[in-house]
C-alpha cells in the first residue's frame, strides 16, 4: 500500500467524479482549532464558533458525517449517539462523534503508518464530508476488491448476519456490481489497486458508497489479504463463495446461521450494565447499585470510627 493510494481515496478526490452515482454530500474545511480540539484528550467543551457555517441554514435534510481522509469511518463512535446511528442534527452531534472516535484520531496522527514506501508524507488538508442521511438495508451493502484494475472479489459488507436473499440472488448481484464496475468505476478511478463499497437497492440499482486503500488498513471481511494478493487462492472459497465464471469476481456471502460472528464494532461500546444504569432502563440494577454504594459508605464510616 502506497501513500499516494491513501490520498486518492480521500472523499474530496473522488466525489466530484462520481457525484451522480453516490449519496449527495457537501465538504467543509476543518479549522485548525477543531483539529486541536479533537487531538486534546482533556478537552470537554465543544469549540463552537459564531461564524461556523451550518449545512442546515438553507436545508432541512439530515446529514451523517465522515472524515474525508477516508482511511477509517466513524463506526467506532456510533455507540455514543443517542439514536445509535451516525445521523447528525447539529454541529454538536458531529463534533461529539468525531471526538469519540479512535479511528479519526488515527487519521489525524498516523494516516500513513501502514504504508510500504518511505517517500515524504503527502500534505493532507483535513475536511469534513457531510452526507445526506439514508436508511440503507445492511443486506444490500457489498465490499469490492480491485487488483491491477480488475475486480477480483466481492464480499457481503455486514458479515455478522445471514441474509438468505443475498445467497439466493448471488449471481444477479455479482453481475450487476461487475457491470457497474466495468461501466463506471474502472475507467474513472485513477489507481490500479483499491477497494470500493457499493449499495444495491431494491430496484437492483447499484450506488457507490466509498473508496478505501488496497491494504491492511481496510477490513477484508469474508476474504483474507493472503487470498486477495494471491488470486490463485480465491476459488477455494470453502463453500462461502462462487467462482463459476472465470471472468467474474469471486462472490462471498454468509450462507449458514452457524457462521454468524459478533460485530467488530461491539468492542467500542460501553458495558451493558453501564448503559442500563445511565439510562435508568433497568430499575433493579439501579437499586443494586444504590445498595452497594450505601453498604460501602457504612463500611467506610465504621472504619473511620474504629
Amino acid at each position: 500500500m502506497k501513500k499516494e493510494q491513501i490520498v486518492k481515496c480521500q472523499f474530496s478526490e473522488w466525489y466530484p467524479v462520481f457525484k451522480k452515482h453516490t449519496i449527495k454530500s457537501i465538504v467543509l474545511q476543518i479549522p485548525p482549532e477543531v483539529i486541536d480540539y479533537l487531538l486534546d484528550n482533556g478537552t470537554l467543551v465543544l469549540p463552537i464558533r459564531n461564524d461556523c457555517p451550518s449545512p442546515h441554514e438553507d436545508e432541512t435534510e439530515e446529514w451523517s458525517d465522515e472524515e474525508s481522509s477516508d482511511v477509517a469511518t466513524l463506526s467506532d463512535a456510533q455507540w455514543i449517539a443517542l439514536n445509535s446511528t451516525l445521523c447528525c442534527h447539529s454541529l454538536h452531534d458531529v463534533l461529539l462523534l468525531l471526538k469519540s472516535s479512535d479511528l479519526i484520531a488515527h487519521d489525524l496522527t498516523r494516516p500513513f503508518l501502514l504504508c510500504s514506501d518511505d517517500s515524504p508524507d503527502p500534505e493532507i488538508h483535513y475536511q469534513l464530508a457531510l452526507r445526506k442521511w439514508c436508511e440503507l438495508i445492511p443486506g444490500g451493502e457489498f465490499r469490492c476488491f480491485v487488483r491491477e484494475k480488475q475486480l477480483i472479489a466481492i464480499s457481503q459488507r455486514d458479515h455478522t448476519q445471514c441474509y438468505r436473499h443475498v445467497h439466493a440472488l448471488r449471481a444477479e448481484i455479482r453481475a450487476s456490481i461487475h457491470q457497474f464496475f466495468i461501466g463506471l468505476v474502472q475507467p474513472r478511478f485513477p489507481d490500479d489497486d483499491y477497494v470500493f463499497d457499493v449499495y444495491r437497492d431494491s430496484q437492483g440499482r447499484v450506488w457507490l458508497i466509498d473508496f478505501n486503500p488496497f491494504g491492511d488498513v481496510t477490513d477484508t471481511l469474508l476474504f483474507s489479504w493472503e487470498e486477495l494478493t494471491d488470486t490463485a487462492r480465491l476459488p477455494s472459497s470453502g463453500g462461502n463463495g462462487e467462482a463459476d465464471e472465470q471472468d467474474l469476481p469471486v462472490f462471498r456471502c454468509v450462507t449458514e446461521e452457524s457462521y454468524l460472528q459478533p460485530s467488530v464494532q461491539l468492542g467500542y461500546r460501553l458495558p451493558r450494565d453501564f448503559v442500563d444504569l445511565s439510562t435508568g432502563q433497568d430499575a433493579y440494577k439501579l437499586i443494586d447499585f444504590l445498595n452497594l454504594s450505601s453498604g460501602r459508605q457504612q463500611t467506610e464510616s465504621s472504619d473511620e470510627e474504629s
